[in-house]
C-alpha cells in the first residue's frame, strides 16, 4: 500500500506543534501500525531526519504505552486492541492517515507522538494499593473464599492497562474510567475492603488535583478501552465515594 501520513511533530511541551505529511509506499496490509511507523522512521533516519518519537514496550496488548490517534480515535479504527495490535489491513491503498498524541491537560505532549502520563501513576500511589502486614502470620489470599460473582468482576477491572484511551476520548478529559477500574479490582476483594474508604477518596481527590475531567455519562470511554472496562465500574465508583464521603 501507498499512504499518505499526516503525524503530530512538536519537540517538547513548551514549544509549538505542527502536523507534517510523509509519504510512505510498499507497505505491507499484514504489517502492525507501529511497524509501519518503525519502516517511516527507517526512512527518515537514512535521510537524516529527526525520526518520529512515539511510545512502545511490549508489542502485545499488555503495556499499555502505544497510546496513539489515529483518524480520530484512540488507537485507531478497531475494536479492542492497543495500536500495537492494529494492523495496516484496515487501512486501504492510497489513504490518507492522521496520527496525533492523546490530548489531555494531565497529559502533556513530551516531543511528537510521546505524552507524559505519570499522572496516572500519581492517583496510583494515591490508592490504588493494598496494605498488607507481613509479620510472617499472612493468611494465603488463596485461602479467603470470595464469590465468583466478585472474582470475576474484580478481574475484569483488573485488566485496565493504564493506557488513558478513556481520557484521550472523552470530551471532558475524564480518567473516571481508569480510576473506577484501579478502585472496582480492590473494593470487590476482602483485601481491599479494609482501606475501601481511603482509597477512593484519595484516588478521586487526586484525579481531581491533576485537573482530569468529570463524567458525563458519554460512554465513548468504554467503547474506545481496548479492554472493555465497563461503565459499571464508575456507578460503583461513586457509590463508593458517597459512602466513604458520609463516614
Amino acid at each position: 500500500m501507498n499512504l499518505t501520513l499526516k503525524i503530530w511533530r512538536q519537540n517538547n511541551a513548551k514549544e509549538q506543534g505542527k502536523m507534517v505529511d510523509y509519504k510512505i509506499n510498499n507497505i505491507s496490509p499484514d504489517m502492525s501500525f507501529l511497524e509501519m511507523l518503525d519502516v517511516l522512521n527507517n526512512e527518515l533516519i537514512e535521510k537524516g531526519d529527526d525520526p518520529v518519537a512515539f511510545d512502545h514496550d511490549c508489542r502485545e496488548g499488555i503495556c499499555g504505552m502505544c497510546s496513539l490517534f489515529i483518524n480520530g480515535e484512540a488507537h485507531g479504527p478497531d475494536r479492542g486492541i492497543t495500536t500495537c495490535q492494529l494492523h495496516m489491513r484496515k487501512f486501504k491503498d492510497g489513504d490518507t492517515i492522521y496520527i496525533e498524541p492523546f490530548r489531555a491537560k494531565a497529559f502533556p505532549v513530551i516531543k511528537d507522538l510521546v505524552v507524559d502520563r505519570t499522572a496516572f501513576d500519581k492517583i496510583q500511589h494515591a490508592g490504588g494499593f493494598i496494605s498488607v502486614n507481613t509479620s510472617g502470620n499472612t493468611q494465603d489470599a488463596n485461602a479467603i473464599p470470595i464469590p465468583k460473582h466478585d472474582a470475576d468482576r474484580a478481574f475484569d477491572a483488573a485488566t485496565c492497562i493504564g493506557c488513558g484511551a478513556c481520557v484521550a476520548t472523552c470530551k471532558n478529559s475524564s480518567a473516571m474510567l481508569f480510576v473506577s477500574a484501579k478502585v472496582s479490582q480492590f473494593a470487590l476483594l476482602p483485601q481491599g475492603k479494609v482501606e475501601a474508604a481511603d482509597r477512593v477518596l484519595n484516588m478521586v481527590n487526586e484525579m481531581d488535583a491533576l485537573g482530569f475531567g468529570n463524567c458525563t455519562n458519554t460512554g465513548a470511554c468504554e467503547v474506545e478501552c481496548p479492554k472493555g472496562i465497563s461503565l459499571e465500574n464508575i456507578a460503583r465508583m461513586n457509590r463508593e465515594y458517597l459512602k466513604a464521603s458520609l463516614k
